[in-house]
């Protein structure tokens, strides 16, 4: 079924047709925080299919019955949702819920949930619906979501339950959580497994930042303004910055984070995927093939990473974390110089930067434009320290803005330059009562079968492929004090540039 198949008479929003939405993990951090949160939301604001059933599932170890898993569900929308669970909206939503444990041994009380589920959106339409043929679901079918928000090192076992149980029916999907894989070799196993059980078309690798209102903003900023897309390229800006730094510790995430680093925890998976949206050329629409495909090809123009242009660190204090091995390696900050070796983009430095414990939490990138050829100004020259010059600035830090730096005559006798600055801010300009949080448009779009704003299987092997040199002999990390912006070797990395965020 394409996307606009999907569409209903409310307005120009997308609503899907039933579903059945399995959630694996259902008892831990994710699902409280994001996803069942997220899942009421969408139903308040009535992008929910008009039948639907949602399942949380877990280990027998740790099974709910139906009216702990409704309870468990409204603490954490109280606690973490936007809407809140109260009155007849809240009852309607909870009547929804229901679990069924799972085990690759035994996933018997799943399978018995999920059909049962299916029974009655069959008997609340008050006739039989069939299956889809050919790939194109039919009007009536009840569509299967299953969403992994389980340890990757589940990832194969689970999936892999799904195949052998019979629940991964020819048109059912699968949202797979971060980080997929740890490397290449990793990657491209667990590539493997999944196809094994699910076609390409079927798997979504779920990359929440890409569900921003902000970042996808990237797009319309671009592609939709004659203003900027001309200046787009290596003739008018000489750097760009993604900068996603965190004032946050590891907080008690020891075990996952030692063994996983700053590196694959945040650029693999998040800032490459924004890189690319910088990056691509425009795609002849925003469908999701030629969209992915335009990013795909941004990958496959990164050059291997060079260890001359990267500055591990490590916050101190990292070491006597509980549960961190004596001696770990592990950095808690990464900054990096990536090239994309395109017509576009040759020459042009970006520069890669996120950590734990820095000076401030923020998510911007920052693209700065070449100076005037002819500096005629007295202010302007290059021994004034006049500012930084022309830059852009998009915050993607919900709910986003945009700033543009430029110079400007400062009231007065002389000729004197100062920094301007024009603002959009999606707070001030949009009602935000209609924005959705990035898992809740990313659940939805998985629903509608619109991958558009998922990464593919070629796409993040080629980012693994191209972390090799990293990853096989990183240099050592370098300290860096609690409440910084990292090792001052950053400084040198970015020079003669700076850090927009200092």
């Amino acid at each position: 079924m394409t996307v606009e198949s999907a569409r209903v008479s409310r307005g120009d929003h997308p609503r899907p047709h039933p579903h059945v939405i399995v959630l694996f993990g259902a008892t831990g951090d994710l699902a409280k925080r994001k996803l069942l949160p997220g899942l009421f939301h969408l139903f308040a604001a009535g992008l929910l299919p008009e039948n639907f059933a949602v399942i949380g599932s877990s280990p027998p170890e740790f099974a709910l019955s139906d009216a702990d898993f409704r309870s468990h569900a409204e603490l954490a929308c109280a606690d973490f949702g936007t809407t809140k669970p109260v009155g007849p909206l809240w009852d309607k939503f909870a009547s929804h819920l229901s679990f069924g444990a799972a085990s690759p041994e035994d996933p018997s009380a799943l399978v018995n949930a999920v059909a049962a589920a299916e029974a009655a959106i069959r008997g609340s339409h008050g006739g039989s619906h069939g299956g889809s043929h050919g790939g194109a679901r039919s009007q009536h079918a009840i569509g299967r979501l299953f969403h992994l928000a389980v340890p990757p090192v589940a990832f194969e076992s689970v999936v892999g339950m799904l195949g052998s149980s019979g629940l991964a029916s020819a048109d059912a999907r699968v949202i797979i959580e971060k980080p997929f894989g740890t490397d290449l070799a990793s990657a491209q196993a667990l590539n493997a497994a999944v196809h094994a059980v699910f076609d390409e078309s079927q798997i979504f690798r779920i990359d929440h930042f890409l569900g921003k209102e902000s970042v996808d903003n990237i797009l319309a900023f671009r592609f939709a303004n004659g203003l900027f897309e001309p200046i787009w390229n290596r003739q008018h800006i000489r750097y760009v910055q993604i900068d996603v730094p965190e004032t946050l510790s590891i907080e008690g995430r020891a075990a996952f984070y030692d063994a996983t680093g700053a590196y694959r925890d945040m650029v693999v998976t998040h800032l490459f995927q924004v890189l690319g949206f910088l990056a691509m050329e425009p795609p002849t629409s925003l469908a999701s093939k030629p969209l992915r495909d335009e990013k795909s090809k941004v990958f496959d123009a990164l050059k291997p990473l060079d260890m001359r242009h990267v500055v591990r660190g490590q916050y101190n204090g990292y070491l006597s974390s509980p549960g961190v091995p004596a001696g770990s390696d592990t950095e808690t900050m990464i900054a990096l110089r990536v090239e994309v070796e395109s017509w576009r983009w040759h020459g042009v430095p970006f520069y890669l930067r996120s950590g734990k414990s820095m000076a401030a939490s923020r998510q911007t990138v920052t693209l700065g434009f070449h100076e005037p050829a002819l500096r005629m100004f007295r202010s302007h020259r290059r021994d004034a320290p006049y500012g930084r010059g022309n830059e852009l600035v998009i915050d993607f830090a919900d709910p986003g803005s945009i700033h543009l730096d430029f110079m400007a005559k400062m009231p007065g006798p002389e000729m004197t330059l100062g920094k301007g600055t024009m603002s959009f801010r999606y707070q001030d300009s949009f009602a935000q009562a209609n924005a959705l949080e990035g898992y809740e448009r990313l659940i939805l779009l998985a629903m509608l079968g619109d991958q558009s704003l998922f990464t593919r299987a070629d796409g993040i092997e080629r980012v693994w492929e191209i972390s090799a040199p990293l990853l096989t002999s990183p240099p050592p990390v370098e300290p860096y004090e609690p409440g910084t912006w990292g090792p001052a070797s950053v400084d040198k990395l970015i020079a003669p540039h700076r850090w927009h965020l200092r």
